[in-house]
C-alpha cells in the first residue's frame, strides 16, 4: 500500500478552499487541521470532546492531553496545539450549540453526541481530499505534511517523534518526505 501523499502549503490551501464551499464547513477544516497543524491521528481527532480542547475558564488549551484510551497503542500522550490552531478551535467553537463539554467536538448530524468514529472520520477526510482535488490523500495525509514540514524547518528528530507520538524512531522516520526543496537546501550546505 503506497503512503499518505504529502501536500505543500498551496495544496492545502485548495483543500481549505474547497471545505469552505461545503457544508459544516467550520467542523471539516477544524478536524482537517488538526491533523496538519498538530500531527494528529485521525482517530485521535475523532475521540475528542469539548472538555479536552477547552480549559475550565473556557479558553482553548495550547496543550490537550490525550488519555491512553484515545490513542493509537494506548499511551497517554500531550499535542502541544500552536496559536493558529487554537484561533481556528476557538471560532469553530463559536459554531457549535454547546450542551455539554463531554460531547464530542466534532460532532455528526447522525451522532452529535458522540460524533464521528475514526472510520468514518478517515473516510470523510479521503473524500474531501479527493473532491477537492488532490490524489493520493488519506486520512495520514495531514499528519505525514506535519511531519515533513516541521522536519523541513529543521526540527531535531527527537523532537518530531515526540510531537508525533512515536516510541519509535523508525516510526517517526516513515512519516518524513524528502521534497526537493528540502534536497536543494541541503546541498546548498556542502
Amino acid at each position: 500500500m503506497p503512503k499518505a501523499r504529502t501536500l505543500s502549503s498551496d495544496e492545502l490551501q485548495v483543500v481549505l478552499d474547497y471545505i469552505a464551499t461545503q457544508k459544516h464547513a467550520a467542523r471539516n477544516r477544524c478536524a482537517l487541521l488538526m491533523t496538519h497543524w498538530a500531527g494528529m491521528r485521525v482517530g485521535e481527532t475523532a475521540a475528542l470532546t469539548i472538555a479536552d480542547v477547552l480549559d475550565a475558564t473556557g479558553k482553548v488549551r495550547s496543550q490537550i492531553y490525550l488519555t491512553p484510551d484515545k490513542t493509537k497503542g494506548k499511551h497517554a500522550r500531550t499535542v502541544f496545539i500552536n496559536s493558529r490552531l487554537q484561533t481556528e478551535i476557538a471560532e469553530y467553537l463559536k459554531t457549535l450549540n454547546i450542551t455539554s463539554r463531554d460531547h464530542a467536538l466534532f460532532y455528526t448530524q447522525k451522532c452529535p453526541k458522540r460524533g464521528f468514529t475514526s472510520n468514518t472520520m478517515a473516510n470523510h477526510f479521503k473524500a474531501i481530499y479527493l473532491k477537492a482535488g488532490i490524489d493520493g490523500c488519506s486520512s495520514h495525509s495531514g499528519r505525514r505534511s506535519f511531519a515533513t514540514t516541521i522536519s523541513a524547518r529543521g526540527v531535531s528528530v527527537r523532537v518530531l517523534m515526540r510531537a508525533l507520538g512515536h516510541r519509535q524512531l523508525s516510526s517517526t522516520m516513515e512519516y518524513v518526505d524528502a521534497s526537493d526543496l528540502m534536497l536543494q537546501n541541503a546541498v546548498e550546505l556542502a
